[in-house]
């Protein structure tokens, strides 16, 4: 273990010195948790902004006194629609969708006959498409009145129409609905965590064999084990640190968010941050080990570079299952690495119940994965296939 301390603090000090890396990897860290945060949250006030704004485009509405005054009753502004608007809805350059009214509306209105309303939109234009729905919402309100109007000049009380009565009651709390819009931080700080060991574990592997400083290293009468555990140690404390940089990033994040609804729902505390280094440290250790597996049977530093490349997209793909499983969380989920942490992650953001037995799965999986990892490392070293 004195020589495998002795192989750690070399490595380590080895990460460390290459600074220019070193500084980029650990600022990307920090500043994923507030960038991702700020960008939500933008998103989010934007799309509160839309919905909230009460404005309809209109073409032909002055031929419709009846429907401009229910829109002016409901406190809504009506603005002309410029005229080239269906190519600005298609190429985006419009972000509001757009009322049409015949020109005959008001007499086949007054006769009885139900005129047709056109209302526009481009299901690409998400910011046009996001506010058709309360323009419909309005239209089919003004629908409703028309037909009580018309069921009460013929003496038909308008509830004898309603068979039922329908209540909607969301069941879902506020830290659910916010983890809606925080799927993606698992998954960034899952890759954070990928990528910064990479490097350490390129570098510690192929790097060296490439620069010729393995071979003096093999000489010395420390066992293979010895070594190995050396440098997966020091690429395992790399990837840990940046988990806990990216983890930690999400504290003071919170501060810099601009939507008061997200910022009410999203709580990320040191409950939240150390359930979150539970779920991801042991994963840094795996992916560490890992990494080091595969780079240290390619004789240099490019070679290894294209290898793991499959590892990276392994751990990127993994968790889109989750994406495509309609069904929800599975228990098979918490066997896979990389799936089991941002299902778990993802279960902390909603504010669900996080036992011992589902933290433990996952660790004994990476566990027997690093271990696995280890002894493919200490084989390697041992054979001749350094010549």
């Amino acid at each position: 273990m004195r020589g495998a301390w002795q192989v750690f603090t070399k490595e380590l000090r080895d990460a460390l010195r290459d600074r220019r890396t070193l500084l980029t990897v650990l600022l990307s860290s920090m500043a994923v948790g507030p960038l991702l945060l700020v960008a939500l949250s933008m998103l989010v006030a934007d799309i509160e902004a839309s919905a909230e704004a009460r404005d309809v485009y209109a073409v032909g509405l002055d031929a419709a006194p009846t429907l401009a005054n229910y829109i002016a009753r409901q406190a809504w502004a009506v603005h002309p629609a410029p005229p080239d608007h269906e190519q600005a809805l298609v190429a985006r350059r419009f972000e509001h969708p757009v009322l049409v009214v015949p020109p005959d509306f008001e007499r086949d209105l007054a006769a009885g006959i139900t005129p047709e309303l056109l209302l526009l939109s481009a299901g690409a234009n998400q910011r046009a498409e996001g506010s058709a729905g309360s323009v419909a919402a309005l239209l089919q309100g003004f629908n409703q009145e028309q037909a009580t109007l018309r069921l009460v000049l013929r003496g038909v009380p308008p509830a004898a129409l309603q068979a039922v009565r329908i209540q909607r009651r969301d069941l879902g709390d506020s830290r659910a609905r916010a983890a809606q819009f925080m799927r993606l931080l698992p998954f960034f700080v899952l890759m954070a965590v990928l990528y910064g060991a990479l490097h350490a574990a390129l570098d510690t592997t192929a790097g060296e064999r490439e620069r010729g400083s393995l071979e003096p290293l093999l000489m010395t009468p420390q066992p293979r084990w010895a070594l190995a555990l050396g440098k997966w140690g020091a690429v395992a404390a790399v990837g840990m640190g940046v988990a806990v940089l990216a983890c930690g990033g999400f504290l003071p994040g919170q501060w810099l968010l601009r939507s008061e609804a997200l910022s009410a729902m999203f709580q990320f505390g040191l409950r939240e941050l150390a359930l979150f280094l539970a779920v991801l440290l042991p994963l840094a250790a795996l992916l560490a080990a890992l990494l080091m597996a595969v780079a240290i049977r390619c004789r240099s530093f490019k070679e290894a570079q294209a290898s793991t490349t499959v590892v990276v997209l392994a751990a990127s793909l993994l968790p889109l299952l989750t994406s495509f499983n309609g069904g929800g969380e599975q228990p098979w989920h918490l066997w896979l690495p990389a799936l089991a942490q941002i299902t778990l992650m993802q279960r902390v953001l909603e504010g669900g119940a996080l036992g011992p037995a589902d933290v433990l799965l996952p660790v004994l999986v990476a566990a027997l994965g690093t271990a696995l990892c280890l002894a493919s490392v200490v084989r390697q070293l041992r054979t001749a296939a350094w010549r």
